[in-house]
């Protein structure tokens, strides 16, 4: 099975982009199924379910979210009947939504999609390690095929992660930071990995939002409320290929598409 999952979404640039480069880029790598974190997708802060289900339709099959889940108040009581949607798995029990899902495929194979959420420099949550590895274990008794998004800004806690689920889910796919790193790879006992897929949106910006706000943030150290930045947009993310009996991975490819022109 490939498996393409498209980096942080960031505002109607993102979602844009998304919707113009996900069918060829399908075509091109025969992507059999697709997931994408949203949690960016509405202005760079949340996603609303109206937002979600447009996403769904230009042909993400999964869409994972992060801290900025419930930034938008629609979405706390409108999640539930998003069966494709999947927030962290370490909020505390009895928040709206879920934190894992099985989603099958036309053919019959299935495909199970964790969101975790980090803890270093993020705001409160369970154990990700410990939720993370019971969540995927219960997974795989239903399929072994199981991808695990892990939204955290501390790159050793990512790192981490991909070490300790190596060989236990078919990938750890890092999100939260908007930058793209170069150390996708398999790890040896066939569990794939980056640090970071990187960001879907606009590229001449500072992780998303309007460069010359975020400098003046820096130089003055006066806060400023961050817009999402227009223009050029890129595509981020990673493929995965992977084994449909033993759920190992065999590759890990990080992709990103610009074409110079706004989205």
């Amino acid at each position: 099975m490939k498996i393409l999952f498209v980096g942080d979404i960031v505002g109607g640039v993102g979602r844009r982009c998304l919707a113009r480069w996900l069918p060829p880029l399908r075509r091109q790598h025969a992507i059999d199924f697709v997931v994408g974190n949203g949690e960016n997708a509405a202005g760079g802060l949340g996603a609303t379910p109206k937002i979600l289900e447009e996403m769904s339709s230009t042909g993400l099959q999964a869409i994972t979210l992060g801290n900025h889940t419930w930034r938008q108040k629609e979405l706390v009581t409108g999640i539930e009947p998003l069966k494709n949607v999947v927030r962290p798995a370490n909020y505390p029990p009895g928040t709206p939504g879920r934190g894992s899902q099985v989603i099958a495929l036309p053919d019959g194979r299935k495909v199970g999609v964790v969101n975790l959420v980090g803890r270093v420099y993020m705001d409160a949550a369970d154990c990700p390690f410990r939720v993370g590895r019971h969540v995927v274990e219960q997974m795989r008794e239903q399929t072994p095929i199981v991808l695990v998004d892990f939204h955290a800004e501390a790159t050793a806690e990512k790192v981490a992660m991909g070490w300790y689920l190596d060989g236990v889910c078919s990938a750890v796919l890092g999100t939260h930071t908007h930058v793209q790193t170069s150390d996708a790879r398999v790890l040896p006992d066939g569990t794939a990995y980056i640090t970071d897929v990187g960001m879907t949106g606009p590229r001449d910006s500072v992780i998303g939002v309007e460069r010359d706000m975020v400098i003046q943030k820096f130089i003055t150290g006066i806060p400023v409320r961050f817009k999402t930045a227009q223009g050029p947009a890129m595509l981020c993310g990673a493929i995965v290929e992977v084994d449909d009996t033993s759920g190992r991975a065999t590759s890990i490819q990080a992709i990103t598409q610009c074409d110079g022109e706004d989205a």
